[in-house]
């Protein structure tokens, strides 16, 4: 089945943000944003810094609200949800890849990639196993009990690319998650990233400008004075 043919998984109606920059000052991020994302589609969102790649990230992964508008993941409107409950949606429901790793530095990557689901209530006995084939899975099986400082930058962001598919989630968001890596660790990345839509059917939205990343995706649409054009392949 063609990854247009699958089901809808997120759907953003509308969106708005405005941040104040002052009294009287605002900055209108996002104007009307609508996005459909289907299960299993790696979806790139391109556009100039400054366009508000992260923005709409931030809200489609529920890190944000929308000043109006709406996003619902599998007909669960995650924007309207109250604040405790949409931390439980996005701990469980959602993983998250930045351009810089956030690894926690005082715990062994093993730790750092169980995180989520220690946050959710599991105890480390009953996960470490899991925890211990994701980072097989991104070729760290080796480096499970070194700390951050003593991982390079590549390895680190693999690192946080197996923390977000700890707890399962329906949908990765990843921001910029190569940026901050060499263009040998960056394709590493990237082809880690296919693999898991590829061979898992992980839906994955990504901002990205990396012309690698946006080649290998299903679908591009760019982000211009805050409206989304789709249908576009970026010649970056």
């Amino acid at each position: 089945m063609g990854i247009m043919q699958k089901s809808i998984i997120l759907k953003a109606e509308g969106l708005h943000k405005t941040y104040e920059t002052g009294k009287t000052l605002s900055l209108h991020v996002l104007r009307g944003v609508d996005l459909e994302v289907r299960k299993g589609e790696l979806l790139a969102i391109i556009g100039p810094s400054g366009s508000g790649k992260s923005t709409l990230l931030h809200l489609l992964g529920g890190l944000d609200r929308p000043n109006s508008g709406a996003v619902s993941v599998n007909d669960i409107t995650i924007s309207s949800l109250p604040d405790e409950r949409l931390a439980a949606f996005r701990n469980t429901q959602l993983g998250f890849v930045f351009q810089f790793h956030h690894l926690l530095p005082e715990f062994t990557a093993l730790e750092n990639v169980a995180m989520p689901a220690l946050i959710h209530g599991s105890a480390f006995a009953t996960i470490r196993e899991k925890a211990a084939g994701l980072l097989k899975t991104v070729g760290l099986a080796d480096r499970s009990e070194h700390k951050p400082t003593e991982l390079s930058g590549g390895e680190q962001q693999r690192v946080a690319v197996a923390r977000a598919f700890m707890n399962n989630p329906q949908i990765i968001l990843a921001d910029e998650p190569s940026g901050n890596l060499d263009e040998q660790n960056g394709t590493k990345l990237h082809e880690l990233l296919v693999e898991f839509t590829e061979k898992r059917g992980q839906t994955i939205i990504v901002a990205t400008h990396n012309p690698d990343l946006i080649r290998r995706a299903h679908r591009v649409v760019q982000l211009v004075e805050g409206r989304l054009v789709t249908g576009v392949r970026a010649t970056l």
